[in-house]
């Protein structure tokens, strides 16, 4: 499958907008994007009027990089949403934000989501019980995220449990330090949703 290997920085000058691909490093006075915030390339300055076509395409584009997602799973996820009861925009927001890499993320384990991403693959959860190694697994009601047994003397594991519960951290999901272990108390709403996503615009896109 293909994959993004580029700078991430790059991606958010594109989009004009921090992504908070990099996690910690987004939030300092080095990040890239601040020092130059404009769309990488030669014509960056060239005044251009963007189309609504143009407008849909970019938001949908910085919500696939947001969630680091590629075209066809993107597709499937707005196409399931349709389905569903209920507001398709608002139903696409809350299928991505139950990957089990954007959870993992939620609950404070990892800074970004790739690196939420990465430490899913590398088989360090288990959900219910049972061992998960699939980043876009899809995470339901009342399911328990937990790190694996022979993984939580890992050092990066025993250093979260020095850390405060994060304050920030979303109320449909929780997470204890002490026990690595959390819990998605309800399903995410789009208040819940801090990313400022036009979900309408990439569902208009999608149906024309």
């Amino acid at each position: 499958m293909a994959k993004y290997t580029g700078s991430k920085c790059r991606l958010c000058r594109r989009e004009g907008a921090k992504l908070f691909l990099k996690g910690d490093r987004c939030y300092k006075g080095t990040c890239p994007f601040e020092r130059r915030p404009v769309a990488p390339g030669v014509h960056a300055n060239m005044r251009k009027k963007v189309s609504e076509y143009g407008l849909q395409l970019r938001e949908k584009q910085k919500t696939k990089r947001i969630y680091g997602v590629l075209e066809g799973q993107f597709r499937e996820y707005y196409e399931r949403a349709d389905r569903m009861k209920g507001v398709t925009g608002e139903n696409m927001l809350s299928l991505l934000e139950r990957r089990l890499d954007n959870v993992v993320y939620r609950m404070g384990i990892a800074s970004s989501r790739s690196q939420a991403r990465q430490l899913v693959t590398h088989a360090h959860f288990t959900v219910n019980g049972r061992n998960v190694n699939i980043p876009s697994y899809q995470i339901n009601l009342g399911d328990v995220i937990a790190v694996k047994e022979n993984k939580k003397e890992n050092k990066y594991f025993t250093a979260l449990k020095a850390l405060e519960k994060d304050a920030a951290m979303p109320k449909w999901v929780e997470f204890d330090p002490e026990t690595l272990t959390g819990k998605v108390i309800a399903l995410p709403t789009r208040e819940d949703i801090d990313s400022q996503i036009a979900e309408h615009m990439i569902v208009e896109l999608y149906s024309k």
